[in-house]
């Protein structure tokens, strides 16, 4: 989609798809049209702190906001917070975030720029890191900087005040992180933020630095927060109720289709480019019986792994599916795993994560007490239950719904 044959208000309409709330309307149509009228596009910025290795689901989020500015034809920075990330955003922390080293932040850093192109187109997109100008202010730019805000605004939001009242340490570093972000979109002249919306006060206080460096102040364009998979918390990674940008297509497929009914249609609303009157028709005929939920769940995890893999293993993975889940069979191909044991009795969530069929020995057995995991077809609901090598020295292992594994225990 491009803006030479779209209407603002069809922009608008495609922009807002999945959006929570935006500050303002009218200033983002302003925008709009001198952009159209000009020829010159809008400079978008995301900021993403590396905190974490992978990125999920929840993440994606954003992303497809940022490649829709892209269809229509505007700037689009991927900023990576190397400084903000060592600093910790305070957001919805009950007390002071850990900071991270440097190292750390590269590490993770580098593994973002991997991940995003999945979604976001890589000729259009620049990527930036904010230490470039931060680490370079000095201490009187900073002192300069900190005095365009008050204490007491910054003690409004809703982070700190929880934690005024419980009497919990705020450390004066924390103070700075949403200065920090705010001066990025200084330094970069940014049109438009986009963020969660639970980034509202960080993204608040970046219109007001703008308006203090006698910048117009960017547009805010919020996105709900993603329900996880179990369709109650924020989708995340330490939650074990995620789904990885880089997890395979079997995985991502199984996963969403173990989605509730309800969490569908946030995922096709945040999730998938589907006009917002395609997925209110498809909701209806699910209702009305003409449409059976698992086929619409089914195109929905079709949609999802054709992104992040392509439409061909989506294919594959589909028809896969079928034959595994709803027909009851085994697949026809799967991994060998040679696992040395010694000839001693093995922890059965010790060798679910040995062979990668979980993260960690904790998911493991949080999958084995969900009764995911079975061994030749029986189900072990027991995450104490050991595997004797002289009783069963081979079998077949299954974790979820598509990974399978012929397990040798040597």
């Amino acid at each position: 989609m491009g803006t030479a044959n779209t209407t603002i208000d069809e922009q608008v309409a495609y922009l807002f798809k999945g959006t929570a709330e935006t500050i303002t309307e009218k200033e983002l149509r302003q925008k709009l049209v001198t952009s159209q009228k000009t020829g010159k596009p809008l400079t978008v910025k995301v900021g993403f702190d590396p905190t974490a290795p992978d990125l999920h689901l929840g993440h994606t989020v954003l992303l497809r906001k940022m490649k829709h500015f892209q269809d229509l034809g505007h700037r689009v920075i991927f900023l990576i917070g190397d400084f903000t990330g060592q600093i910790g955003d305070p957001t919805g922390r009950n007390k002071t975030r850990p900071p991270l080293t440097r190292e750390e932040v590269l590490e993770n850093a580098e593994t973002y720029k991997e991940q995003v192109f999945k979604i976001l187109d890589r000729e259009k997109t620049v990527i930036d890191f904010n230490s470039r100008w931060l680490a370079a202010l000095s201490s009187q730019e900073w002192i300069g900087l900190c005095a365009k805000y008050t204490v007491a605004r910054m003690l409004e939001r809703d982070d700190f005040s929880k934690r005024m009242a419980a009497h919990r340490p705020i450390s004066i570093h924390e103070l700075l992180y949403p200065l920090a972000q705010a001066y990025d979109s200084v330094f970069l002249k940014v049109d438009i933020e986009l963020g969660g919306t639970d980034q509202k006060f960080n993204l608040l206080v970046g219109r007001d630095i703008q308006r203090e460096f006698g910048q117009q102040p960017q547009v805010l364009l919020m996105t709900p927060i993603l329900q996880g998979l179990d369709g109650v918390e924020k989708m995340s990674k330490s939650l074990g109720n995620d789904i990885g940008i880089k997890e395979t297509a079997q995985e991502i497929y199984g996963k969403v289709m173990s989605i509730s009914d309800p969490l569908m249609w946030n995922y096709y609303e945040l999730l998938t480019d589907l006009p917002q009157n395609e997925i209110q028709e498809l909701k209806l005929n699910v209702e009305s019986g003409s449409v059976h939920p698992m086929k619409a769940k089914g195109d929905l995890a079709f949609s999802l792994v054709s992104d992040l893999h392509s439409e061909q293993a989506a294919r594959e993975v589909q028809e896969q599916f079928t034959r595994v889940f709803q027909q009851g069979e085994e697949p026809q191909e799967m991994p060998t795993f040679h696992v040395q044991c010694g000839g001693r009795p093995v922890a059965l969530p010790d060798l679910v994560a040995q062979v990668d069929f979980a993260s960690s020995k904790s998911e493991a057995r949080r999958l084995i007490r969900q009764a995911a995991v079975s061994i030749d077809g029986e189900k072990i609901p027991d995450p104490s239950y050991r595997i004797d090598p002289k009783q069963r020295p081979a079998f077949i292992l299954r974790v979820g719904r598509l990974r399978f594994g012929r397990i040798k225990l040597e």
